[in-house]
């Protein structure tokens, strides 16, 4: 088994899920005790959020290489946004990085879909990183067009569920917020920030929506069992 190197805290509580997705993927592959060998560095999300995701490069650069040192065989971002950094990452840190766009353009392409609507942390939804990624599968990408929505997304992702913070009141708005993706052709959703699904998930509409941490997290399960 190979041993994967785990960059979270970007947050703590969305990298509790990966942790357990992680080791019950293992278990129900392998069986009997066996769980993942792993290592995790888990950041202070502060301090990104301090100096903003742009320019935290260094912040991931350090984590990565502490686990480099740790001998870990791949490395897995425990965040959407991270991967602004992924292939700058990767060129100097020479492991792989799992990739969480990758994982997920492919489970999309997989149903046959081509029209996306995506919900992220706002340099998720801006950025060209993101959506760049998602192009090469051919999957054309719709975002919130208003501006105030996609500040809205960001202040509840940062200040209540990167806290594991649940309001019933911001999971009303986000429901509203997918439905009108829908109405402007969405043909399922891509909750493409990993605390999103503590929010709202499958159960909670009729179009397919896909869940980029349990996604990502089964990428990871591949990698290091095979």
């Amino acid at each position: 088994m190979r041993k994967i190197g785990l960059v979270g805290g970007i947050s703590w509580v969305s990298t509790m899920d990966y942790y357990r997705y992680i080791n019950e993927g293992v278990n129900l592959k392998l069986g009997g005790l066996n769980f993942a060998q792993c290592v995790i560095y888990s950041l202070n999300f502060g301090e990104i959020q301090a100096r903003s995701w742009d320019q935290s490069f260094d912040l991931l650069l350090n984590a990565c290489e502490s686990l480099k040192k740790s001998r870990v065989d791949g490395i897995a971002l425990c965040a959407n946004t991270a991967h602004l950094f992924a292939d700058r990452l990767q060129g100097i840190i020479e492991l792989p990085i799992i990739h969480i766009v990758d994982a997920t353009a492919q489970a999309i392409a997989s149903k046959g879909f081509k029209r996306i609507g995506l919900l992220g942390t706002k340099f998720t939804m801006e950025m060209d990183f993101y959506r760049t990624q998602l192009g090469k599968h051919d999957l054309e990408v719709l975002i919130p067009d208003k501006q105030e929505v996609r500040d809205y997304i960001q202040h509840t992702v940062k200040e209540e569920l990167g806290k594991g913070f649940i309001n019933p009141d911001t999971k009303t708005n986000y429901i509203t917020i997918v439905n009108d993706l829908v109405n402007r052709g969405a043909e399922c959703i891509v909750l493409g920030c990993t605390e999103i699904p503590m929010l709202i998930n499958q159960a909670d509409f009729a179009i397919p929506v896909f869940d980029t941490t349990k996604i990502h997290a089964q990428a990871i399960v591949e990698y290091i069992t095979t």
